[in-house]
């Protein structure tokens, strides 16, 4: 059987998150339900990320199996006439057999958007955290510098994670300010612990307001306690942004 590598993008404010579970709809089950009516046969994707509910995604992928050949340009189209609303089939590519959409993946890139100002924006509302500081950019540039490389996160990580390790890989975290008030923090990394990216976020704006210095979070890295870091920020200022793979190697149209 064929597999594929499909793109999606996604509203996550009614899904319970991607996985499925058995208090609302996810979007593994409308794939998958979109995937069996195209292909009239069960099927089922793995996922590259589970996502918290209300997270969003722009590029979020999974691998399937399907049972035969149609163009990768038109799978997309197909599928989207078979999605709801608030999500879209991106892409599509034929891979090698035993790609994965989540183990063989070589990172991924979030955003977290914070919009500060006096006044909430409804036009903002379902995709960034609302603020009525203005916070110290420089200062959380400042901060986020500490965070990149290989640390023990575990002052990152809310209660109920099942990771073996703490320690984690960060290519890079970034924070910008936009024209239009968003403070955007972009985390780049290899993989991540539960709600870690949200944790950055609300130490980083924790920073930018005076409730935590730069040299506290230098700390976190020596004595990682989880209640010296900054609050869990809510999940609907979140975006998965994308996700690496080498293509070159994975990539393979069907025989």
């Amino acid at each position: 059987m064929p597999r594929i590598a499909l793109t999606c993008e996604y509203d996550g404010t009614d899904f319970v998150g991607f996985q499925i579970q058995d208090n609302g709809r996810s979007v593994q089950e409308e794939l998958n339900k979109a995937l069996s009516e195209l292909y009239k046969t069960d099927i089922k994707v793995t996922g590259c990320s589970r996502t918290d509910s209300g997270v969003h995604a722009r590029e979020h992928v999974s691998s399937a199996d399907v049972p035969f050949f149609i163009p990768e340009d038109k799978i997309p189209l197909a599928l989207n006439s078979l999605l709801p609303p608030d999500l879209s089939a991106k892409r599509a590519y034929y891979v090698k057999p035993d790609f994965n959409a989540r183990f063989n993946t070589l990172g991924k890139r979030y955003v977290y958007r914070i919009f500060c100002g006096q006044t909430r924006s409804p036009l903002l509302e379902r995709y960034s955290y609302f603020c009525t500081y203005s916070p110290d950019i420089e200062l959380m540039r400042s901060a986020a510098a500490l965070m990149a490389g290989e640390h023990d996160f575990a002052a990152f990580c809310a209660a109920g994670s099942s990771a073996n390790t703490t320690i984690r890989k960060l290519f890079s975290v970034n924070v910008e300010k936009t024209p239009s008030g968003v403070v955007e923090i972009e985390v780049r990394g290899e993989a991540f612990l539960y709600n870690m990216v949200r944790i950055i976020a609300g130490t980083l704006l924790y920073v930018g307001i005076g409730k935590l210095t730069v040299d506290d979070v230098a700390g976190l890295f020596e004595h990682p306690e989880r209640e010296n870091a900054g609050k869990t920020l809510p999940p609907h200022g979140l975006t998965l942004e994308e996700v690496f793979y080498d293509w070159e190697k994975w990539r393979e149209l069907p025989q």
